[in-house]
């Protein structure tokens, strides 16, 4: 059970990063658009002028992906747990999102005291074309997700009667899924407000430990790296309540991330209590790795330093410029969990604790890299964001890694890159291989154990066997696809039909154009085509697997 919730939870947080990916450019477009049309800022960019116009655009542009993120994340979250037939999951999920806050907001017009929540700051808003509603944020879009991926592996082959066998298989899904968000949405207009308050009390608690509350998100973020679930961890900071709450030009904002954002449009100094969730990272990302892998290099062995000096040196380079630390952090988390988590973790709680009592107000929209530095940093100036105070810890923290490594790794005979046996190949460990390593651990307890060690064994399926035959051989088939009643196939050579052994398999009739060939199923076919699939997919697994 704990093993299922874990894989779960780190299938959440990998379909998180699909979304992600486009922070970057959109935070882009938004902090250089939003920095060059602020009269505050901006000496040579008149306001009405072409240019003004012109990055005016650009601002827009980016600020519409932040605005759609609840949506993004509902699609990703069905997307990266769906088992197959992920197109099917990815588009259900966005028609049960707008079901639900359809729902939503029609449940609130018909049955709820508008008046009475609107009493509770933020609960009530305009969202993407929905008029007094309540914008359950990214975790709306999460849970929404959520409930389609269940739906959707349970039920993308289901086989209903023959007189509805049409709406049978993955026609199912999108049904099924808007039939649910009708549910979701009307329980999560009772729920949400109830949960919205709690929400903000539990941001006020957190805020209420005021330093230490810093220091505890520094060192729980870090310390999640090797599981993959940190995106789990610190994206409600980001998109709810527990990130803080703001007013910003009139309009009331929740999440550290939607507030951080709006101050930066308007040409606000940037709150370091919204900050705080960002600022930390960058002194360890652009200058605490660059030192621990400078103590790497010096304590390697002599013979080989030239060998690890390039690997070291990138993956350094590759931290300072984009904040992506993988190499580097999982190599001395392979050598000692001590000096990851006893050291790393709590320099990088320390590191969130003090920039925001220098009142940094430094975002990032993907990591704490010099490139998100310069734009959320430098460009809308000191006085704004105190990027100075950022770069006098980043300087003394790429010191106090150097020196605190450097003594770590001889004290301890810590086998960092360069150090290990002489008969070792020299490299960078990465997630793979610690995930990997796991795994040998587990499965040496589960033999010490007795536990038993079975292989699945997989029945044949001999309808999709003789379909395939059918079609002149896998390797004939290029592509796989169906309408109402056909299943549609792209072949090599239409020569290699044999058409009376798909008769055989229940089809109606073979039509046969060129390499074109559409096999006539009826309404079934849309589970015959899924089930093909996934014995193709099978097949192809276990030739891989022999190689």
């Amino acid at each position: 059970m704990k093993d299922t919730i874990f894989s779960t939870l780190q299938k959440i947080g990998k379909s998180f990063m699909l979304p992600i990916a486009v922070l970057p450019i959109a935070g882009l477009l938004l902090g250089v658009g939003s920095t060059l049309t602020n009269p505050e800022r901006s000496t040579f960019i008149k306001e009405g002028g072409f240019l003004f116009k012109l990055f005016s655009v650009l601002t827009d542009s980016g600020n519409i992906v932040f605005g759609l993120l609840p949506l993004l994340f509902a699609v990703a979250v069905a997307l990266g747990l769906a088992k197959n037939s992920k197109e099917v999951a990815a588009l259900s999920a966005l028609i049960a999102y707008f079901v639900m806050n359809t729902a939503i907001t029609s449940t609130i017009k018909n049955f709820m005291d508008l008046a009475d929540l609107q009493k509770t700051p933020g609960l009530i808003s305009n969202f993407l074309g929905f008029e007094n509603t309540m914008n359950t944020s990214v975790l709306g879009g999460v849970i929404i997700g959520l409930v389609v991926s269940i739906l959707h592996n349970k039920y993308y082959k289901i086989k209903l009667p023959e007189m509805l066998s049409f709406f049978g298989g993955t026609r199912f899904i999108p049904i099924i899924s808007a039939c649910a968000a009708i549910i979701v949405g009307i329980l999560f207009a009772f729920i949400w407000p109830i949960i919205a308050q709690g929400i903000a009390a539990l941001g006020a608690g957190i805020a209420g430990l005021g330093i230490v509350g810093t220091f505890l998100y520094g060192f729980i973020l870090r310390a999640l790296i090797p599981t993959g679930l940190h995106h789990v961890f610190y994206m409600p900071f980001w998109q709810t309540a527990l990130g803080g709450t703001a007013t910003v030009a009139g309009e009331h904002l929740v999440g550290a991330q939607n507030i951080l954002f709006a101050q930066l449009a308007n040409g606000d100094v940037i709150s370091s209590d919204v900050a705080k969730f960002y600022s930390g990272n960058y002194p360890i990302m652009m200058f605490g790795f660059p030192g621990a892998a400078l103590a790497m290099y010096h304590t390697a062995f002599k013979e080989n330093k030239e060998k690890v000096k390039g690997l070291l040196f990138s993956s350094s380079l590759t931290s300072f410029l984009t904040g992506i630390t993988e190499p580097l952090e999982f190599s001395f988390l392979f050598a000692s969990p001590l000096l990851y988590f006893g050291i790393h973790c709590v320099l990088g709680g320390l590191s969130f604790a003090i920039v925001t009592l220098f009142n940094a107000g430094v975002g990032y929209t993907f990591s704490g890299g010099i490139l998100d530095f310069l734009i959320y940093g430098i460009i809308p100036g000191n006085e704004r964001t105190h990027w100075v105070a950022v770069l006098i810890v980043g300087i003394i923290y790429a010191f106090l890694y150097y020196f605190v490594f450097k003594f770590m790794i001889l004290k301890f005979k810590i086998a960092t890159p360069g150090r290990e046996s002489r008969s070792e190949e020299v490299k960078l460990h990465t997630k793979a291989d610690y995930l990997e390593k796991k795994a040998h651990e587990n499965a040496s307890v589960d033999k010490k154990a007795g536990g038993p060690s079975t292989t699945a064994i997989r029945e044949e399926d001999t309808l999709s066997e003789q379909i395939i035959t059918g079609l002149g051989g896998l390797e004939n088939i290029q592509d796989v696809d169906n309408c109402a009643t056909r299943l549609r196939v792209t072949l090599v050579s239409g020569d290699k039909v044999d058409e009376s052994l798909l008769k055989e398999t229940g089809a109606a009739g073979v039509f046969l154009k060129g390499n074109n060939a559409q096999v006539i199923y009826g309404t079934k076919v849309s589970n015959i085509k899924t089930e093909l699939e996934e014995y193709i997919q099978r097949i192809q697994g276990d030739e891989t697997d022999a190689d």
